[in-house]
């Protein structure tokens, strides 16, 4: 044999290894706790036992002895021919290898008829749902990109997400068929639905796709008139987000704010009023107070009963006066949020917002959102504990942000601990250079489940030394 024939079959061998290795793996996967699994094949097999049992003893019996028989005779036949020392084993390995044939093709065909043209194999599929399925209610409040970056990341660890999102936006192609059409603005909800998809890429990339040109349909993206059209089909807006999210596999469930057609207005510091979520994100003078017309829109069930049931709520990341603060303008929503025993979070923003937060620092973000909840009534914080990203490194990319007015946002976290929060900092921005200041999904939802997991722990500690 030439060398190369050699190297081939050594390169075959070690492939061949390595299949049955990872087969073997696999095959142990299936006994690992908490599939769901073998508990219904052993519930499955006892009930057949039973059945036969049962229709043995309704034919009197003699089923039982005919077997009793046969198998008597078989084994006679079989020692005589070959000693027990040899025929033992041989019908144990083969029974063995009967059963593991029998469950990898089954496993293989309910593998193709659920996902055909996936690669995660079926025990791996079955974990991963398990490990969701045991993720804590998460309830997440915003709106914009910062709120889908969040869900993005946040449903790796859990299949119990609920976004509440704000329905103010009256600009871009939201703003457009929101006048044109009378519904409610689906660019925020579009984006939330498209980030907990689990559905294939295609279908996602289909829901946010932009038309490029066309009259009447240059700017809009597909998934908002989607939306638009399905909101007219079924009467409302809420059960259009249900059927979408059905359409696109969505892990959990998004809920607009409210289901009123509400329109911001803000109050500024040199005494001027503006009206219009997309003329409050480039204001003239800094924000004194936010409002909506019409006042205290109610919030829809699903929300007030995923606060009720939470394990954990958010509160951004996004603009502040155009994504966050208007959802604290459904009194509903901010009554639920107190009520709530589940730990509350901030996120704050990694750059400040020009026209919008300028100057202001993590500080002045809470502050902000303490005087928007004073201004409706509640005198007490509903957000104790704060995310911040820490210290941005001088770079070009950050001069290149600082050259259109935006700052890193600054965070003092020893006076705000003086001051009563719980401060937590992390490099959510990501470690890999990007073209954009903005967080990173994966190194967001790692500090926020982080938090969430010492928050318990500490919980957990004090519940036992009581």
């Amino acid at each position: 044999m030439s060398p190369h024939r050699k190297r081939e079959a050594r390169v075959l061998r070690a492939t061949r290894r390595r299949d049955l290795v990872t087969r073997s793996q696999r095959a142990m996967r299936w006994l690992q706790p908490g599939l769901v699994v073998k508990r219904w094949l052993l519930t499955s097999g006892l009930g057949l036992l039973m059945a036969l049992l049962g229709a043995a003893v309704w034919a009197d019996l003699k089923p039982i002895y005919w077997i009793l028989e046969t198998l008597s005779w078989f084994l006679g036949t079989i020692t005589t021919v070959l000693p027990r020392e040899v025929t033992g084993p041989l019908v144990v390995i083969i029974g063995i290898g009967l059963v593991l044939w029998g469950q990898s093709r089954s496993f293989g065909s309910i593998q193709q008829a659920l996902a055909p043209d996936k690669d995660m194999v079926l025990v791996d599929a079955l974990r991963a749902k398990s490990r969701l399925n045991r993720g804590p209610n998460i309830v997440a409040i915003g709106g914009g990109t910062g709120l889908s970056t969040l869900l993005s990341g946040l449903k790796r660890y859990s299949s119990h997400i609920t976004a509440i999102v704000t329905v103010a936006d009256d600009g871009g192609s939201s703003g457009r068929l929101r006048r044109e059409l009378g519904v409610l603005p689906p660019g925020d909800i579009r984006n939330c639905l498209a980030a907990l998809s689990t559905e294939e890429p295609l279908l996602t990339r289909l829901f946010q796709y932009r038309f490029s040109a066309g009259s009447g349909l240059e700017g809009h993206s597909f998934g908002n008139l989607f939306l638009s059209a399905l909101t007219a089909i079924t009467g409302n807006l809420e059960t259009a987000i249900t059927a979408s999210s059905r359409v696109l596999a969505v892990q959990g469930q998004v809920v607009p704010a409210t289901n009123v057609d509400v329109r911001l207005w803000a109050e500024l510091e040199n005494g001027e009023r503006i009206e219009g979520e997309s003329k409050i994100g480039k204001a003239p003078s800094p924000i004194v107070r936010l409002g909506c017309l019409p006042e205290r829109p109610p919030a829809l069930p699903r929300a007030l009963e995923a606060i009720a049931n939470a394990d954990l709520i958010l509160l951004g990341p996004g603009s502040l006066y155009t994504s966050l603060l208007p959802n604290l303008l459904v009194p509903e929503l901010v009554s639920a949020i107190h009520s709530s025993r589940a730990p509350r979070l901030y996120i704050c923003n990694l750059m400040t917002q020009p026209g919008e937060t300028d100057g202001l620092d993590v500080s002045g973000h809470l502050r902000a959102i303490e005087a928007q909840l004073a201004s409706i009534g509640i005198d007490q914080r509903l957000f104790t504990a704060v995310l911040a990203q820490d210290d941005l490194d001088s770079s070009p990319l950050v001069e290149h942000y600082r050259s259109r007015g935006a700052d890193p946002v600054e965070c003092d976290a020893d006076s705000l601990r003086r001051d009563g929060y719980d401060v937590m900092r992390a490099p959510l921005q990501g470690a890999r250079p990007t073209a954009t200041l903005r967080h990173d999904p994966r190194s967001l939802a790692l500090a926020v489940m982080r938090f969430y997991r010492s928050h318990r722990s500490q919980q957990t500690g004090s519940n036992a030394t009581r």
